[in-house]
């Protein structure tokens, strides 16, 4: 990795616990701001510098949201930075452990993922000098304050970096809110604090983004989400569909019986995928229930004439994930269902024009009109004009943003 200079925030991080550094007496250490803004490179390197610098043959935690996670943005990029500066590291998979050694001093580190309430029996027991928690207020708080409570050696200090979320999370309430109270160092970033992004390419971060998510991930405030999800799908964003040769196809599915279905058809064409045609069933407007069977043969009428590559559907339908497996016509897994993050990635590949809808989608088009979110303070978008908004969802949390490796070909392979 090359590195410019650091900026004046990112070298506070460096530096702050130095004994002769006029924060070094905080117990923790705060990060947010900006997406890209180099909060969680500096913190890392920091992190392993301060606990040889404090510690010997002494344990700590490094946490994220799940260890994939904490692997893609912590461990793989830091690792070999401090290879090169001297640091001897060996990474047992199978056990979660990081050992570290350097001038003949070693410390263990301890890698969990902190994704939900039963998170927090992972890190029950031990007895840490240090942890550092990426991405912090995605995590359950029982699950933090568990690893909180481990560090009980003297001298032990505290690491969160994140980005905002809305601000009665108990993250701000608790911490950054009552900062000076925790004795905690807070330092707050921006794009323009990280020297490796370039103008270019913070214009384009600051064009993948609009409303809340804007403040939030350009601006990096806490703010409340609110008004409509999508509030840049007019009618401009909508398009007929291209007289093209499609290169493959999938199928996005909401399931509903009492609630509406939606199935939208995707076309894909020179890296961009269209919506080309849905099926949108609404029993109450039709007076009339659907069985499992019945959405089964609109599916199929729905991809007449087209090979479809995979099928994506609602996770909790799993009868029709069956009537589709026992047919063995389409190959079908269940969606990713992260409401939050599948909204934003949705966001970004409207913006960015990844995806597009085209006119002949209807009921896509008139919910991008009506989508909400719940004035109620947490992020969550009001359950009602959600079925084709859920189904494009899905399509973009699971064939679109598909983990490095993982194609629509594999995931027929896999389905």
């Amino acid at each position: 990795m090359d590195f410019k200079s650091f900026s004046p925030k990112q070298l506070k991080v460096l530096c702050w616990w130095c004994g002769n550094n006029r924060f070094g007496n905080h117990d923790a250490i705060i990060c947010d701001g900006a997406v890209r803004s180099g909060k969680t490179l500096c913190m890392g390197i920091s992190f392993f510098a301060w606990s040889f610098y404090a510690f010997e043959n002494a344990s700590f935690a490094i946490c994220g949201k799940t260890i994939r996670s904490l692997k893609r943005n912590v461990i793989t990029p830091i690792v070999p930075i401090i290879e090169k500066l001297g640091f001897k590291c060996e990474l047992k998979i199978s056990e979660n452990t990081l050992t570290v050694t350097k001038d003949g001093r070693t410390n263990r580190f301890y890698l969990f993922g902190g994704k939900d309430e039963s998170s927090a029996a992972l890190i029950q027991g031990m007895t840490l000098s240090g942890v550092l928690f990426d991405e912090v207020a995605l995590m359950p708080r029982s699950f933090v304050e568990q690893a909180l409570a481990r560090c009980s050696v003297n001298g032990s200090k505290f690491w969160f970096n994140c980005n905002p979320e809305y601000p009665q999370h108990w993250f701000y309430t608790e911490w950054i809110s009552k900062r000076k109270s925790k004795n905690a160092l807070y330092v707050h970033f921006t794009m323009e604090d990280n020297p490796s992004l370039s103008p270019q390419m913070i214009n384009r971060y600051k064009s993948m983004y609009s409303g809340s998510f804007y403040k939030r991930f350009v601006e990096g405030k806490w703010v409340s989400v609110e008004g409509a999800v999508y509030p840049f799908m007019n009618k401009d964003m909508f398009c007929p569909v291209p007289n093209v040769c499609f290169e493959r196809y999938a199928v996005s599915c909401d399931y509903g019986t009492v609630n509406p279905a939606s199935f939208g058809l995707w076309g894909e064409y020179d890296g961009i995928w269209y919506r080309i045609k849905e099926y949108y069933y609404d029993s109450r407007r039709e007076n009339h229930l659907k069985t499992d069977e019945e959405h089964y043969q609109s599916l199929c009428e729905l991809c007449d004439g087209i090979n479809a590559d995979i099928v994506v559907v609602d996770p909790s339908a799993a009868s029709f994930i069956e009537v589709i497996k026992r047919h063995k016509k389409f190959s079908v897994i269940p969606a990713k269902n992260n409401v939050i993050d599948g909204i934003r990635n949705t966001a970004t590949a409207l913006k960015s024009g990844n995806i597009k809808i085209c006119d002949t989608c209807a009921d896509s088009m008139r919910e991008f009109s009506l989508y909400k979110w719940n004035s109620g303070g947490s992020d969550a978008p009001v359950k009602e004009n959600d079925h084709a908004m859920d189904d494009i969802r899905y399509f973009v949390s699971t064939v679109l943003d598909s983990s490095p490796g993982l194609c629509v070909t594999s995931l027929k392979r896999n389905g």
